[in-house]
């Protein structure tokens, strides 16, 4: 039976028996039960938009898992939305290509998907004006030879969300997490401090960027938008505080 025909009882049950990180509504009165809720990712979301101006812009969300911020870019006017995962997609527990299928089912989302790690990215996948690289960067065993890749994909402006560490510090650096010695998760491996990020992008070719903390929880996890040159004036949002200004200090 099509999903969209199912008594709300029945998705429900279909629900239930699927892993899910994210809470997204389906229908009135009917939410995934995600490990992050429903007030934690309106936060987020808020945050990170607001850094960005989305209608009729093209966007790439690199580890979309079951899809809350691709739907999110969709409903706020982005012309093409594509959601790439691998990891989660395919693992045994997560089994997670299945529930952002329901999430467009349900939603009548457009947004498009593709199967790719993100150490696979290349420009063969377009370029696009908005890049969302959202709680990825900490996960990578190489993050830098990935940032080149998403670098060659972006074409405005990137949206970094990233663990954090080494805050106490003012140079440059990452922290590295042996085993699963971060959270019990082994695939924990690296917690950059904003300067480290800062010139990372720097180096990638980023004019602008622009650094929060985290709407829920603080300075643990940092937001990041990056600019190309002469990007902002095209896509850039509103940078009011808790917004800082790294690269052209306010």
């Amino acid at each position: 039976m099509d999903a969209a025909r199912l008594s709300d009882d029945a998705l429900r049950e279909r629900i239930a028996r699927m892993f899910w990180f994210h809470s997204i509504a389906l229908r009135p009165g009917v939410v995934t039960p995600g490990l992050k809720s429903r007030e934690h990712l309106a936060a987020e979301e808020e945050a990170i938009f607001s850094a960005v101006r989305l209608r009729g812009t093209s966007v790439l969300d690199i580890g979309a898992w079951n899809g809350a911020f691709s739907l999110a870019a969709e409903r706020r006017g982005a012309a093409r939305v594509l959601a790439t995962d691998h990891y989660v997609w395919n693992h045994p527990q997560f089994q997670a290509r299945p529930t952002i299928e329901l999430v467009r089912e349900e939603t009548g989302a457009r947004f498009e998907l593709l199967d790719l790690d993100p150490t696979a990215i290349t420009p063969e996948i377009g370029v696009f004006d908005v890049v969302l690289f959202l709680g990825v960067f900490y996960h990578l065993f190489d993050p830098i030879a990935v940032m080149q890749r998403v670098r060659q994909v972006t074409g405005g402006v990137l949206l970094i969300e990233t663990y954090q560490d080494a805050l106490d510090q003012a140079r440059p650096m990452m922290v590295f997490y042996p085993g699963a010695t971060l959270a019990g998760d082994a695939t924990n491996w690296w917690g950059p401090n904003p300067p480290l990020m800062l010139h990372l992008l720097l180096e990638l070719g980023f004019e602008r960027i622009e650094y929060r903390p985290h709407p829920v929880l603080g300075v643990e996890r940092g937001i990041y938008a990056a600019f190309l040159p002469g990007a902002v004036e095209r896509l850039g949002g509103l940078f009011d505080p808790p917004w800082i200004g790294l690269t052209h200090p306010r």
